[in-house]
């Protein structure tokens, strides 16, 4: 009897598990590692701004499901414009593959990395990019949504624990940490690349993403709740956020305590491998390696998911992932993950391009909702309050100057 009170408790949050799986990957390890070891906790605040903006955000589009009973995509095309809802496709798919390739490569050479302690001149990275590819088609080949949703959830509680382990092995002084809730642009560190405003929009755009507000439409609708669970989808939302901000703050803080002391510029996540060792020693890097691994993974099963799923929801068809085309589609975009390990080499302009489609899609995901939200023949009673429309202009403000940021780091790439 325990134990199926648990399985129910925890059915209640599958769906917020699964944004948190789809949320915390390799990019936002790198962008929160990368903040904690140049400025310390000085730039907490970002986390928090951020996990407040993706709250409001899930909530509102959660809150349009159970009220119309559409996700986003059939609302884009049916009310807005059907090239509106084409061109999410297009930009969600655009970065998904970028994802998919990059998400693949860094996990991969942490693996290579970490290998070279236990193997001479460390294992291949493409058998740890093969490895990795396999066990997320492997999952998806079930293709019921409750079993990716279980999945993930072990994934995600393996990965969680691994940055709490981590950031209590190397957390920074509490004061440290309490003033990082300070709103503050700090200096641009010595011999980094990028300033301190690049540094926060990689930080926003890797926690408030507009593929999560889409596909929690799809999960809201998957979960066949309505109206009557508002509470539900609302205390989901919350638990997903939550965790979101614990497990960055702990990634963050851990990169602050360990290298930001040490003058330490961090660049990719796979020099966090033999800069913790000397300062953290093996431990804390085997646990910082299992816990990349497992946000690499949960990220990645998502991100393959994405064009089936939006499909799905654009052509109001149901999501049955064991039809043939679905699985060559997954299939397909997988096997992009084999790109960096097999030919040596970033995929840059795809990366370029994914990051110029995510710069700009967030403005358009927060005026959608605005729109939708605000039309008295969808929302009745239940439309957005001054409050929320006030909100939304904030966040939208704050989305397109991101943007601008995010749009002239991706220039200065090329």
């Amino acid at each position: 009897m325990p134990t199926k009170r648990l399985a129910r408790a925890l059915a209640l949050f599958l769906p917020g598990i699964f944004l948190l799986g789809f949320n915390i990957g390799t990019g936002s390890v790198t962008a929160m590692a990368k903040a904690g070891a140049e400025y310390g906790m000085t730039l907490l605040w970002t986390i928090v701004a951020s996990c407040l903006c993706t709250f409001f955000m899930i909530n509102l589009y959660g809150r349009y499901t159970l009220v119309s009973g559409e996700t986003a995509l059939e609302a884009f095309r049916k009310h807005i414009h059907p090239l509106v809802g084409v061109f999410f496709i297009v930009a969600l798919t655009a970065g998904v593959c970028g994802s998919v390739m990059g998400v693949m490569g860094i996990v991969a050479d942490i693996c290579h990395e970490w290998s070279k302690s236990v193997v001479a001149g460390g294992l291949p990275p493409i058998y740890f990019a093969a490895t990795f590819i396999a066990l997320v088609y492997f999952i998806f080949w079930n293709g019921k949504t409750r079993f990716f949703e279980r999945s993930l959830a072990v994934i995600v509680a393996v990965m969680s624990a691994c940055f709490l382990l981590n950031f209590f092995i190397m957390m920074p002084p509490p004061v440290n940490i309490m003033k990082g809730l300070i709103p503050n642009i700090p200096q641009a560190a010595i011999e980094s690349g990028q300033g301190p405003l690049l540094v926060i929009a990689s930080m926003v755009g890797t926690t408030v993403f507009s593929g999560l507000f889409i596909i929690r439409t799809t999960l809201v609708k998957e979960a066949g709740w309505s109206l009557k669970d508002y509470r539900k989808q609302r205390n989901d939302a919350a638990v997903s956020v939550t965790l979101m901000f614990v497990i960055s703050a702990a990634i963050m803080a851990a990169a602050a305590g360990a290298l930001h002391a040490e003058g330490v510029v961090l660049s990719q996540a796979s020099q966090m491998i033999e800069l913790l060792e000397p300062l953290a020693g093996p431990l804390a890097v085997s646990i910082f390696v299992l816990g990349l691994v497992a946000a690499g993974v949960s990220s990645q099963f998502p991100n393959v998911l994405m064009l089936p799923w939006l499909l799905c929801d654009y052509t109001g068809t149901e999501r049955d992932m064991t039809l043939g085309k679905y699985r060559v589609m997954v299939f397909l975009i997988s096997l992009l993950g084999l790109t960096v390990p097999l030919f040596e080499a970033r995929p840059v302009f795809v990366m370029i391009v994914s990051q110029a489609f995510n710069a700009v899609i967030l403005p358009i995901t927060v005026a959608c909702i605005f729109y939708l939200g605000n039309r008295r023949d969808l929302m009745g009673v239940h439309r957005n309050t001054w409050i929320a429309n006030g909100v939304l202009g904030a966040i939208f403000l704050f989305s397109v100057f991101t943007s601008v940021v995010g749009i002239r780091g991706a220039l200065q790439l090329i």
